[in-house]
């Protein structure tokens, strides 16, 4: 278990109970830990969390993705549809909220990020977020790169993008003799 191989100095900082007669922090047993997490308040624990997170996060790489929580439905409830920010090396997630089930990710998508510093970072979303109003928000509020997926959700910048000429785009733009193409 997670607590019985910290050390004595994170058991301390933990403010764990310390055994007079041991001479030694005693790590909490797994019911406590379960009993402290189902009594805590899940958004405030997911903020505080978050908060660490997100100052450790300067000029990271994060994706944006929504999934459906399984068997999460029941009868007077559609499932929970959650949307997160996650760090891309790592995985772990620095930001998320509900989908509200009256509307979708796109309505979600500014209020997932609000909380982030983004200056520097680049952010990957799929096609559902090639918008132009997440574009405007990622570069000018928030001063991110991003990088969209475009599919044929968004007609015109679809053919834009496949009328492009490649040859002014790297790697294509270095020209290795007439009518070819280095990669």
């Amino acid at each position: 278990m997670w607590a019985a191989a910290q050390t004595q100095d994170i058991l301390k900082r933990l403010e764990c109970r310390y055994n007079v007669r041991k001479g030694c922090y005693v790590p909490p047993s797994e019911p406590t830990i379960r009993r402290t997490l189902q009594s805590s308040d899940a958004d405030v624990l997911d903020q505080v969390i978050g908060d660490w997170l997100r100052a450790q996060t300067k000029g990271c790489a994060f994706a944006i993705d929504g999934k459906t929580l399984r068997g999460s439905r029941s009868a007077d409830r559609k499932p929970v549809h959650l949307m997160s920010a996650l760090i891309h090396k790592e995985g772990v997630v620095v930001s998320q909220c509900e989908v509200d089930s009256k509307t979708n990710e796109i309505a979600a998508f500014k209020p997932l990020l609000d909380p982030l510093d983004l200056e520097g970072a680049v952010i990957t979303a799929d096609a559902l977020h090639a918008q132009t109003e997440h574009a405007r928000y990622l570069a000018e509020v928030k001063e991110a790169d991003y990088l969209f997926t475009v599919k044929r959700n968004q007609p015109t910048l679809f053919d834009d993008i496949a009328a492009l000429d490649e040859s002014g785009f790297p790697p294509c733009a270095h020209r290795t003799g007439e009518g070819s193409r280095s990669h």
